[in-house]
């Protein structure tokens, strides 16, 4: 198979099902914007040493695809090939959250974003995810996309921000909390 088929050389391509459209769409934004969680999920993995964090985000990237794919997929787009994100992925997302907070300390105030080289990405790819639920907000306003596309980013935004700190904890490394100052106190 070959990797270029010239067939978007004029700033079109297809979505599944074969319809045409631009690459500025807002449905291929949404789903470019997955692809690049995605992308920046695969770079917190390369400096991961930590089994449990490796098989979490391994299990993240799986779903993205599928995302990715149902997003891909018009609404009316009916096929077995294509799966659909569903409550159950996000419910997984919830549990996951739950285990791994009682292993954290209570949040009594907000983080920096930061630590570890690995909680420093994760919240990179938090920021990510919150632009990707972002994009389909905007292509949900259309009607062409489910309800439990928007819960699953969301819920994937707080697992990736208790993710962080969990590589924070693991590695040794204190959440540094957000402390305002007086403007007269800000040294830039």
């Amino acid at each position: 198979m070959k990797i270029y088929t010239k067939t978007g050389d004029k700033g079109e391509t297809s979505l599944f099902g074969g319809r045409r459209v631009f690459k500025d769409d807002a449905r291929i934004d949404a789903y470019g914007t997955v692809d690049e969680l995605n992308a920046v999920i695969g770079v917190a993995k390369s400096f991961n040493e930590n089994a449990r964090i490796e098989s979490i985000l391994r299990d993240i990237q799986v779903k993205l695809f599928v995302l990715g794919a149902d997003l891909a997929t018009p609404a009316e787009v009916k096929s077995s090939a294509v799966q659909r994100i569903s409550s159950a992925d996000c419910r997984l997302f919830e549990k996951t959250i739950d285990e791994l907070e009682t292993e954290l300390d209570p949040l009594k105030t907000f983080i920096l974003p930061g630590g570890s080289t690995v909680a420093a990405l994760l919240h990179h790819a938090r920021t990510v995810c919150r632009r990707a639920e972002r994009r389909v907000v905007t292509l949900r306003r259309q009607g062409d996309v489910s309800e439990e596309t928007l819960v699953f980013l969301n819920r994937l935004s707080d697992l990736l921000f208790v993710l962080a700190r969990f590589a924070n904890k693991e590695s040794g490394m204190e959440d540094v909390p957000w402390i305002p100052r007086a403007e007269s106190d800000t040294k830039v």
